[in-house]
Formats: C-alpha cells, structure tokens, sequence
C-alpha cells in the first residue's frame, strides 16, 4: 500500500532518484553518470566509425552521419550565423545537439528508460558552456566597452529609457539567459519523463483492479506519449543548438 492510502504508486521525485553504482574515493557513480558517460562514447564512437575513412563513395554509416552533419550545419548554423561565420561553429554544434538527443532517448530505451535531461546539472553544465563561449566572443570581438555595449543593449535614440533599458539588457543577458537556456531543456524532459512513468504505472495498476478498461487506456496514452517524447527529444536538442547559435550570431554582430 502506497502512503496515499489507495495503493497506486504515484511517481514523484523518487523517480529521478538512484542510488550509486559504485564508490569510487567518496565519489557516487549511478545509472544518470553511466547513461552520460555511455551517450558520450555513442557519439564520438559514432561519428569516428562514419568519417575516420571517409570515402568519396559513402557507404551508409558514413551517409547517416553526413546527413545528420549536415542537417546541423545546414539547417541550424548556416541559418543562424551564416556560412563564412558559421563554418567554423559546426562541429560544437553538431556535438551538442547529438550529445543532447541521444541523453534524451534514453528515456524510451528499454531498461535505461530515463532522461539524463532530466536532471538539471546536465544541461547546466551544458548551457554554462555556451555561456562562457558567448562571454569569450564577446570580449574578443567587441573588447570591454564592446562587450558592454552588447549586454546592455546600448543604443542613444532610446533617449531617456535608456538607463531602464540597459539594467534589464544586463540581467536578462548576464544572468537569465544562461538559467531559461538550461531550464527549458530541463523542465521538458523532467515533465516528460514524468507523465510517461506516470501511465505507465498506471497501465499496470489498473489492470490488477477492476478497471481493466481503464488500463487499455492508460496503454495507448503510454504509447502516444512515447510518440510525442520522441518528437519533443528531438526538438529539445534543435531548440538548444539554435539559441546557441543566436547567442553566437549576437556575440559576433557589430554593434554602433
């Protein structure tokens, strides 16, 4: 019997919990690192074995991974930062989107089934790291004053608003930006994962009551929320790269 007294095991925070795999110097390694570290092999694994010999006739894992390179370089960076600045950010790019997508299938993998996403420090980590290219760009383009201007939204025509103006360009830059960047990603995959467990319990309570109807509905909402999770993963690590990619494209553009 579960504490609500009606015995369905509500998922809660407990499902984003686990304990330790291992210990290593004080150190927790759990099943979240071990997705991490296996979603980071994946992918340099991947690409290493579709373009360490390439060929001028592509075989198909080389084919995959120009397409999937390509859809990146083309459809996100080129977009945003154009071909003669963007060329040079595609493969950050491409290595966070990927990274991305794959911590966020995990989630409708059989025995892994949970979204490295999901827990903040991840995309934390990751959005830090855009953040502090951001910040270097900026500096590097612009200098000091540049870099001031730029999170500041300086502009003189604004006239009299302009001191407004520039206090709220400098937090939501300096101090925002980087938080909605790593939030957004978070709290799509936390809720996800979530209303996925969620009818899947439920699928299986129900079935062991009486409301054997009520759990083939259940069912075909785990089913179709494992449809939508697979299209939302996918367009989390779209979103993501784009932002970085705008926050780049602002870094780099002149400012008067």
């Amino acid at each position: 019997m579960s504490d609500n007294g009606c015995g369905f095991p509500a998922p809660g925070l407990q499902s984003f919990l686990f304990k330790p795999l291992a210990t290593v110097g004080g150190f927790e390694f759990n099943k979240v690192m071990l997705l991490a570290l296996v979603t980071t092999v994946l992918v340099i694994a991947f690409f290493w074995a579709a373009f360490g010999k390439a060929k001028v006739v592509p075989g198909k894992l080389q084919m995959v991974g120009e397409a999937g390179y390509d859809f990146v370089r083309r459809g996100i960076v080129y977009e945003t930062l154009g071909k003669r600045e963007g060329e040079k950010y595609v493969p950050f790019m491409v290595s966070l989107f990927f990274f991305i997508w794959i911590m966020n299938i995990w989630s409708v993998i059989p025995l892994a089934q949970f979204p490295v996403a999901s827990v903040i420090a991840f995309p934390m980590v990751l959005a830090a790291i855009v953040y502090i290219t951001w910040v270097a760009l900026t500096f590097k383009k612009h200098g000091f004053v540049g870099f001031f201007k730029n999170v500041t939204g300086y502009d003189k025509s604004l006239g009299a608003v302009l001191p407004l103006v520039m206090v709220i360009e400098f937090f939501s830059n300096l101090l925002v930006r980087p938080f909605t960047h790593a939030v957004r990603l978070f709290a799509n995959m936390f809720a996800g994962h979530l209303m996925l467990v969620m009818f899947t319990v439920a699928s299986w309570y129900l079935l062991n009551s009486w409301l054997v109807v009520g759990a083939g509905v259940s069912f075909v909402m785990t089913i179709a929320m494992i449809l939508f999770e697979l299209f939302v993963q996918a367009v989390q690590a779209y979103v993501f790269v784009l932002l970085a990619c705008s926050y780049i494209q602002g870094a780099l553009a002149e400012h008067h």
